[in-house]
């Protein structure tokens, strides 16, 4: 039988050609099915092969929110996330993915390892394990790159999908987590890769409110009570121990306060099985 995905683009439409570029590769895969959506998250997509579904949000719900908005436009037994520049590195990408799904029913979900095309030497964070190593070896997911993601569908709706409040930030994280906690493996797939090109992220005030105030919130939404402040407080260490930038260091102390004063909702609080798992598969949940 031939796997069928759901394939959903997420945009904002400042990248044209890099979004023709994603989703010609998606479009080009042989041996499975494809029912693909370009979701404009605060625009219209236009100028889009004729196959293609498209989804105008009105304004910028945020990368999670507009990842979500465009599951239920897409059918499929897998559905797959593309970020609009990544793009599949060779045309048996997702039939690959797929025969893995199938191979092995306790696979929840799959990273691929990230390359840039140019060869540019790709950044330890793309590598979704507390040590990187070789970016080929494979191994457990404890993290996520969120770029290029596959999925179980019957799983991403039975765990909520994407956190939706968390807008920008560790939304892969919080993914990954409840992924481990209904029962399955994330697995970071690094003899198998995507394109996308090394860029250094913007740090602004934004980034590192968010960055904190989702810390924050993913420990409120999802670890045993007695583990909240365990992981708080290790990323409070490890942030002054980094940054040095007085400015950022108010901002992330501003994101801190926020997380802990707002309530994100959704709370789902992981098992102690899960916290073992996740510990043997050598990424304890309060790093």
């Amino acid at each position: 039988m031939t796997a069928r995905y759901g394939v959903v683009v997420l945009t904002m439409g400042k990248r044209p050609e890099e979004l023709q570029a994603a989703v010609a590769s998606i479009l080009n895969q042989r041996d499975v099915e494809v029912d693909v959506v370009v979701v404009g998250n605060g625009w219209i997509p236009t100028g889009l092969p004729a196959q293609v579904k498209t989804l105008a949000l009105p304004e910028n719900l945020g990368i999670p929110a507009g990842r979500n908005a465009g599951v239920p436009e897409v059918d499929g037994e897998l559905i797959f996330f593309l970020d609009d520049d990544a793009c599949l590195a060779n045309d048996g990408f997702l039939a690959d993915l797929a025969r893995r799904f199938a191979a092995d029913p306790t696979l929840g979900l799959i990273q691929p390892r990230v390359v840039d095309p140019t060869g540019a030497v790709a950044p330890g964070r793309w590598v979704p394990r507390l040590r990187p190593g070789n970016h080929a070896t494979p191994g457990p997911a404890t993290a996520l790159w969120e770029g290029a993601v596959a999925m179980r569908r019957e799983l991403f709706d039975a765990i909520g999908g994407w956190p939706d409040p968390f807008f920008y930030a560790h939304e892969g994280i919080e993914l990954v987590w409840r992924v481990w906690d209904a029962g399955y493996t994330a697995w970071y797939a690094g003899d198998v890769s995507v394109h996308h090109p090394v860029i250094d992220p913007a740090r602004h005030e934004v980034y590192y409110r968010l960055n904190a105030r989702n810390r924050v919130w993913l420990a409120r939404r999802n670890l045993p009570v007695v583990l909240e402040p365990i992981y708080v407080g290790t990323w409070v260490g490890i942030t002054v121990l980094r940054m040095r930038d007085k400015d950022a260091l108010k901002a992330w102390f501003g994101g801190l306060r926020e997380g802990m004063t707002e309530n994100p909702g959704g709370r789902r609080a992981m098992k102690w099985r899960t916290v073992w798992e996740m510990t043997k598969a050598g990424r304890p949940p309060v790093i």
